[in-house]
């Protein structure tokens, strides 16, 4: 198959498929799978990171290990699985040598890992307008700051299960952990992502409907208005 019958069939290839022709040198099929992946990879190795520009490196020099590796994979395993686990070990290892703290990012962490962990203060068919687009993007932001305070245990089981949405049992095989502790991880972090949304929202409490500043002015400005008009008929 030619270059240009892969993009065109590109959604029809599977995974096989894919590394098949990977093996035999067809870039366009590496390019494909890239593209298939690049947005779970990111996000894995952004909720390790915190970091958008060293969570793209991580992604891409795990492409490259998973290029130069991929001759031994043998399908045991789902190929998504697979490239998680380059990229959550190549995330963790960047994320050990930036820190080199004793308090290092716990992936496959120990039964106390939760239990120790400390609490964080935490429609594409129609055009969206302006102002509601903007909300989004605040909403957007906050959620995403609130995900980067989660415990780092909890952190990158929430985004493979609530954003990726991974299965318990993929979560679990992914990052080398019990399905149990992904039910454990995931429950306590979507715990602390409600205490922390609603946190912000009580702060915003005394912000809502401000009436200061211009509005203030225009309503007393009418006001005194209207009074000299009154003023003036009575004179």
């Amino acid at each position: 198959m030619h270059a240009v019958s892969i993009r065109t069939a590109g959604k029809d290839l599977t995974d096989a498929e894919l590394v098949r022709r990977i093996a035999l040198g067809e870039q366009d099929a590496f390019v494909l799978l890239m593209r298939r992946y690049n947005q779970t990879l990111y996000r894995t190795a952004r909720s390790i990171l915190r970091d958008d520009a060293e969570a793209e490196d991580a992604v891409q020099e795990a492409y490259m290990l998973a290029y130069r590796a991929l001759g031994s994979f043998r399908g045991e395993a789902k190929l998504s699985t697979w490239l998680i686990r380059i990229v959550v070990n190549e995330a963790v290892g960047r994320a050990r040598k930036r820190s080199r703290r004793a308090e290092l990012i716990q992936i496959a962490g120990g039964p106390d890992a939760d239990a120790d962990a400390a609490e964080v203060n935490m429609d594409a068919a129609t055009p969206e307008q302006p102002d509601h687009a903007a909300m989004r993007a605040e909403s957007r932001r906050l959620l995403e700051a609130k995900i980067d305070a989660l415990p780092e245990a909890f952190r990158t089981v929430f985004v493979l299960r609530a954003i990726e949405d991974l299965s318990v049992e993929e979560t679990a095989a992914t990052l080398g952990i019990a399905e149990a502790t992904v039910r454990t991880r995931y429950f306590r972090a979507k715990g602390l992502l409600r205490e922390a949304l609603a946190r912000e929202i009580d702060h915003a409490y005394g912000d809502a409907f401000a009436f200061a500043g211009e509005r203030c002015d225009r309503i007393v400005a009418g006001v005194l208005a209207r009074l000299g008009d009154l003023q003036a008929r009575g004179a």
